[in-house]
C-alpha cells in the first residue's frame, strides 16, 4: 500500500508540474509579474495566470511583437474601454475622458509590487522624453494605501515626471480585466485600447517609443 501511494503521489506531482509548465508556456509571461489576490486587494478574485477576457475571441486578437515589446499584445481593432474613475494627488475624481485627444499609456501598479518598483523609473523617463500635448503616461496605484501610499512610493523611486494617481478601491484591475501587476494599456486618442502588456517592460527603450509614436501618428 505504501509503494502504491508513493507511486501515485509521484504521478500526481509530475502531472501538476506538467500542467504548470503548460500554463506558463501558453501565457508567455506568467512569471514576470505579480498576480493579484493579496490582502490589500481582497475584493479582487485571485488569479494565477493571465486569462482570456470575457467576450474575447478564442483566437488571439493581436500578435506578440519581437524584442523588448515581445509581451505586448495588440488588438486587431481598437476596443472601447469601460468608464474608470480614480483620484489625483488632491483627491479629485478623474476619468480617461480627461485625456481625450491624447494617446495614453495607462499603467496599473501597487506599492507592494516589486516589479512595479523596478519598472517605474523607465515610465518616468518615458514621460520626460515623449510627454506632450499628444501623449502622456498615466500611472495609477491600485492598492488600499491610496494617495498617501502612492506619494511615498513615488518619492522612494525618485519619480519626477509622472503625476500621482490612485484608486484606493482597487477596482480598476477587475474593471479592466487585469490579472496581475504591473499592467500597461496603450490607449488611442479616442480612449480605445490599442493593446496591452502584462509585466514590467523597458518603456523608455526604442521599441517602446516606436510603438507609442505609431499610435500618436
Amino acid at each position: 500500500m505504501t509503494d502504491r501511494l508513493g507511486f501515485g503521489s509521484k504521478l500526481s506531482a509530475r502531472a501538476a508540474a506538467a500542467a504548470a509548465a503548460l500554463l506558463a508556456a501558453s501565457s508567455g509571461f506568467a512569471a514576470v509579474y505579480v498576480t493579484l489576490g493579496r490582502p490589500d486587494n481582497a475584493a479582487q478574485a485571485p488569479l494565477a495566470v493571465p486569462v482570456a477576457e470575457p467576450g474575447a475571441a478564442a483566437e488571439p486578437t493581436g500578435v506578440a511583437r519581437p524584442g523588448a515589446m515581445a509581451a505586448f499584445v495588440a488588438r486587431k481593432d481598437p476596443e472601447a474601454l469601460p468608464e474608470i474613475r480614480f483620484q489625483d494627488a488632491d483627491g479629485r475624481d478623474r476619468t480617461l475622458a480627461d485625456w481625450h485627444g491624447k494617446v495614453v499609456l495607462l499603467n496599473l501598479w501597487a506599492t507592494w509590487c516589486l516589479p512595479c518598483r523596478k519598472e517605474m523609473p523607465a515610465l518616468d523617463r518615458l514621460q520626460a522624453s515623449l510627454g506632450s500635448d499628444a501623449f502622456q503616461v498615466v500611472a495609477i496605484s491600485v492598492d488600499r494605501t491610496g494617495v498617501p501610499g502612492a506619494k511615498k512610493f513615488l518619492e522612494e523611486t525618485k519619480t519626477q515626471h509622472l503625476a500621482l494617481y490612485a484608486d484606493p478601491t482597487a477596482r480598476l484591475t477587475s474593471t479592466l480585466r487585469v490579472a496581475g501587476l504591473p499592467a500597461t494599456l496603450l490607449i488611442d486618442k479616442d480612449g480605445r485600447e490599442v493593446g496591452r502588456l502584462l509585466g514590467p517592460a523597458e518603456w523608455d527603450g526604442e521599441e517602446a517609443k516606436r510603438l507609442i509614436q505609431s499610435a500618436i501618428r
